[in-house]
This record gives C-alpha cells, sequence and structure tokens, in this order.
C-alpha cells in the first residue's frame, strides 16, 4: 500500500492517523464524562483528568500531523454513483469534525491552565501556560469545551452510520478503502456489467 493518497485510496499514512484518532477521541471523551462523575475521595479524582489532559495534549499533535498531511495529499473523490449533495455534505461535516475537534483542545488547553500552571504529559514533557488572567477563564472554556464535545460526539456517531449505509447498503468502497481493503465492485457497477452482459448474450 502506497503511503501516499490518490483520486481512489487513501494512503496507509492517512488510514493510520483515523484509526489512531478515532478511538481515542471517543476514548478522551469517555474518560471526561466519567471522571465527571468521580467524588473527592475517589481514588482516580487526580490521577483521572490528569491522564484525560495528557491524552489531550497528544491528541492535539496528532490533528496537527493530520492536518498537516491532509493539506500536501490529494483527496480520494467519492464512491462512484455517490450523489453529488452526499458528496459535499460529507466534506463538510469532515472539515467541521476537525474544527470542532481543535476548539475543543484548545478549550481543554484553557481550561487546563488557567491557574498558569504547565500541563504535564505523562511526565515526557510540559506545555506551558502562555493565555492566562482573562477573567472566568477556566468556566467559559469549561462550559464551550462540554458543548462542543457532545456535538462532536454526534457528528461522529452521524459520520460513523454514513459509513456504514454506504458499506451495507450503498455496497460501495467507501469504508473499505478507509480501513486500506481492496475495492469491490459497487452496486452501480454490479447493475452495469449484468445489463452489459444482457446486451451482449442478445446479440
Amino acid at each position: 500500500m502506497q503511503a501516499r493518497n490518490n483520486q481512489h485510496h487513501y494512503g496507509w499514512i492517512a488510514i493510520a492517523l483515523h484509526w489512531l484518532m478515532a478511538p481515542a477521541v471517543i476514548g478522551v471523551f469517555a474518560l471526561g464524562w466519567w471522571m465527571r462523575q468521580l467524588s473527592y475521595y475517589d481514588p482516580w479524582y487526580q490521577q483521572a483528568p490528569s491522564i484525560h489532559k495528557s491524552l489531550g495534549i497528544l491528541l492535539l499533535i496528532a490533528l496537527m500531523i493530520r492536518l498537516l498531511w491532509r493539506s500536501i495529499n490529494t483527496t480520494p473523490k467519492a464512491a462512484p454513483g455517490t450523489p453529488r449533495w452526499q458528496a459535499l455534505t460529507a466534506h463538510g461535516i469532515h472539515g467541521l469534525i476537525y474544527l470542532l475537534l481543535l476548539a475543543i483542545l484548545l478549550s481543554g488547553y484553557l481550561i487546563s491552565t488557567a491557574d498558569g500552571r504547565p500541563i504535564d504529559v505523562f511526565g515526557w514533557f510540559s506545555v506551558g501556560a502562555t493565555i492566562q488572567g482573562i477573567p472566568n477563564q477556566e468556566d467559559i472554556a469549561g462550559s464551550l469545551h462540554e458543548i462542543l464535545a457532545w456535538t462532536l460526539i454526534v457528528l461522529v456517531s452521524l459520520h460513523a452510520l454514513a459509513a456504514l449505509k454506504h458499506h451495507f447498503i450503498d455496497r460501495d468502497a467507501t469504508l473499505r478503502r478507509m480501513l486500506g481493503l481492496p475495492s469491490m465492485p459497487s452496486r452501480l457497477n454490479k447493475q452495469e456489467t449484468v445489463t452489459t452482459t444482457k446486451k451482449e448474450t442478445s446479440i
């Protein structure tokens, strides 16, 4: 499999970044939701937020790499037979997911550094506080962080459902090529093949 994308397939780098980030986004969201249920005396009360922050910084780095790679690569065209409005909608949702994820990660950074302390990333390195002193910074950023996170999860769910719909109903290569699997003939191509065969038989 090639490293770069082409008009019909994703390269292994884009595929690896996608499947690295997708479960990480869901996992960080689940961790964030779970840790809000913890009480002060829970043993995970301090540890869970630290893991959440560290994963958030790593996700931000991965997002920057993914956006850079996307900017210098070809984006594969929609599967044959996909209506133009569906292709445009999918493209718009992808862009919105990237924008939301960036806003969520930056708002998380503003929450964590509101008191001027850096974010320690698993003891590997620290990210310093560059923006602080904004009135109610932690509360405002926290509210945005939560709203945007739920919005992102809704969009990601729709994105996943759309991929399953393409695979099981439309029977095209949309999901297969993001899994790095060889494309199967789409339903449209199968119908065209059947029609051509019937014509040749009648002749």
